[in-house]
């Protein structure tokens, strides 16, 4: 059995693969200053961006919940991977052939399961693309044709064919290698009578990628009349395809979404083709489920969810299509983005629209033109008599009930206002106050009303706004003490001078080495300081930064100091100059305090003991006192020079 990868081999990777080019695969990146880079946390929810990355240093932090590590921590959180299997996807990429301490090379079906199902999802989609090419599937190069998409774009989003035999797949993948228990675990093949059979036959196929471009599933359109099955068939879920955490074409779609700060959600398959060859290269669509929290999420990351951020759906016009825009102004607030709604006329989607009127009418059609709450309610005012008093009052309750959920006070207010227009009622802040008190209600019965919606999360005691080093907060202590109060000119001179050790360890070395764990004040920074002193000192990171960080990160005793570590890597300093006389002055002031702290618990135990201390120990501590106290004028006369 193949053992343990390379410890040199693993550092190759870590060192191979940039940490900025595998983050902005999931989220989009800003400059936040001192070479680092930032953008909204995919491990928690927030509102500013809290997440930073150190391409310099390989390292990523949330100053938000304290998450951090390098390029293969980040990877094994985000896709769910174990340690092996992120550095053998990370090896991949940077065509590293890893090693393994017990056996040489790894064989195949010794890798790691999610690699290797992704591994046949990528075999299956080359295998159904060759199969679009066969007299076979004659009947899917015409339905394309017919919705106008020709060989060059059923080559740009890798639609492909599934053979209407029992088994051609199946066999396809077990000649690559795969398992039957992988086949059934990936959804490509089920249990037939006589062993695993294809899920999907006689279908147009397209992949589905996750955000990193990957393959997890396939979606299957129907095409002959005697097959039984859906319209539609999508992968089962799976280790590695939940429905609910895909959206088909994000991997095409997301540079530009960010680039754009907007994104259009459409229904189909062929609607995001339609719309990207129409020159709509922000268009993604939900994969057999309706649009919810999970997508609203990947989406968040990569608008950086900012004022200026749209999202435009374009649902049909018909009851569905009303329900699904219902459905999606339920999370509205969840977006600070504004979100829009696009109906075609004649309630044509992207695909039919692109084939009666062009692509001009596309890319007209995506224009945000109609708010998506303002579609929402007039969909459910639409519903009753408003010309009676009746009906202007059960339209009232119904639509004053959804706007209750709005969470931010403001903008709770401003739609409340448009609503009483909506239903005809003059008085305007009858129908606010009645929103008002629903929502009062709906607090009472359970929740505290905060959401985080637009603007509406009160900052906690952890929120920095994007990570600004300075203000007091409480931070992950190990092992357990006082908290750490920025405020305090120890713990503030204490934390940036780990943070030299860690960020530039030349300007602090070799002095630093001699510094006592005791030295630090703060637990968690004496925490940090054995970290370093256990990783060979700060004298290590003269040579390699990186591979120093690791091993600094790789001493902590659990998560809480790792992070801490993490955190001090890639926090911006607090002087405006860093350099050796800025390095000198943490030195000293860490130094000197030690000092003065020294002195007065020797000269207050002389104080409690009085005339119970032998002349012998009363001597040895008055010199001790003595010298501590020349050390100190020094320190404080000569500065660094005095170390």
């Amino acid at each position: 059995m193949a053992g343990r990868i390379n410890d040199d081999d693993v550092k190759a990777v870590r060192d191979a693969v940039p940490i900025d080019s595998v983050v902005s695969e999931y989220l989009q990146l800003r400059n936040a200053g001192g070479g680092n880079l930032k953008g909204l946390c995919p491990f928690h929810d927030e509102k500013s961006p809290s997440f930073q990355v150190s391409p310099g240093k390989g390292l990523f932090h949330c100053f938000g919940c304290q998450e951090g590590g390098d390029t293969i921590a980040f990877v094994m959180k985000i896709d769910h991977l174990s340690f092996s299997e992120t550095v053998e996807r990370l090896a991949a990429k940077a065509g590293i052939t890893l090693r393994y301490e017990e056996g040489g090379y790894n064989p195949s079906h010794q890798r790691g399961e999610r690699i290797r199902l992704i591994e046949a999802h990528q075999a299956a989609a080359e295998f159904y693309v060759h199969q679009l090419e066969s007299p076979e599937a004659e009947i899917g190069r015409k339905f394309l044709a017919e919705r106008g998409f020709d060989q060059d774009a059923a080559t740009h989003f890798r639609v492909g064919y599934s053979p209407a035999g029992w088994d051609h797949l199946t066999r396809y993948l077990r000649g690559k290698g795969f398992s039957d228990k992988e086949l059934i675990t990936s959804g490509l093949s089920q249990d037939g009578r006589r062993g695993p059979i294809d899920r999907f036959r006689g279908r147009l196929m397209w992949p589905i990628s996750d955000t990193a471009g990957e393959i997890v599933g396939f979606g299957a359109r129907k095409l002959r009349d005697d097959d039984n099955g859906p319209k539609y068939l999508n992968t089962p879920e799976t280790p590695v395809y939940k429905k609910s955490q895909v959206l088909y074409g994000i991997d095409l779609a997301k540079k530009d979404i960010a680039k754009a700060s907007r994104a259009v959600v459409v229904e189909g398959y062929t609607d995001v083709m339609a719309c990207h060859l129409a020159g709509v290269t922000t268009a993604i669509a939900t994969c057999g489920t309706a649009f919810g929290n999970d997508h609203i999420k990947i989406l968040r990351r990569l608008l950086m969810d900012n004022g200026s951020a749209r999202v435009i759906f374009t649902f049909d016009g018909d009851s569905a299509g009303q329900k699904a825009a219902l459905r999606a102004f339920e999370d509205d607030q969840k977006f600070a983005a504004e979100t829009y709604i696009a109906i075609a006329p004649d309630n044509m989607d992207p695909c039919d629209l692109r084939l009666a009127k062009g692509d001009d009418a596309v890319r007209d059609l995506v224009e945000p033109r109609t708010p998506l709450f303002e579609f929402a309610l007039r969909q459910i005012v639409g519903r009753y008599d408003l010309e009676t008093p009746a009906g202007r009052a059960a339209a009232l309750d119904e639509a004053a009930a959804v706007v209750a959920k709005i969470k931010t006070s403001s903008v709770q207010r401003e739609v409340a206002v448009q609503l009483a227009g909506l239903v005809g009622i003059l008085d305007q802040e009858f129908v606010v106050h009645r929103v008002a008190q629903l929502a009062r209600w709906a607090r009472d019965k359970g929740g505290d009303g905060r959401g985080e919606g637009r603007g509406g999360r009160a900052p906690g005691p952890q929120d920095r706004r994007g990570g600004a080093p300075h203000q007091a907060v409480q931070a992950p202590t190990a092992p357990s003490g006082p908290a750490l109060n920025l405020r305090s000119p120890a713990h503030r001179t204490e934390r940036e001078l780990l943070k030299l050790a860690l960020q530039k360890p030349a300007l602090v070395s070799p002095a630093f080495d001699a510094y006592g764990v005791d030295e630090f004040t703060a637990p968690p920074y004496a925490a940090v300081r054995q970290c370093i002193e256990e990783a060979g000192g700060a004298e290590r990171g003269l040579g390699d930064n990186r591979e120093y960080l690791v091993a600094v990160m790789d001493a902590a005793p659990n998560n809480t100091v790792r992070s801490l570590v993490t955190e001090l890597a890639v926090e911006v300093f607090i002087g405006k100059t860093i350099d050796e006389t800025y390095a000198g002055m943490q030195l000293v002031h860490v130094r000197l305090r030690a000092v003065d702290r020294r002195i007065n618990d020797v000269q207050g135990s002389l104080a409690r003991l009085g005339s119970n201390v032998a002349p012998e120990d009363l001597a040895a501590a008055q010199n001790e006192v003595w010298v501590l106290q020349q050390y100190a004028q020094s320190l404080r006369a000569k500065g660094a020079d005095a170390l």
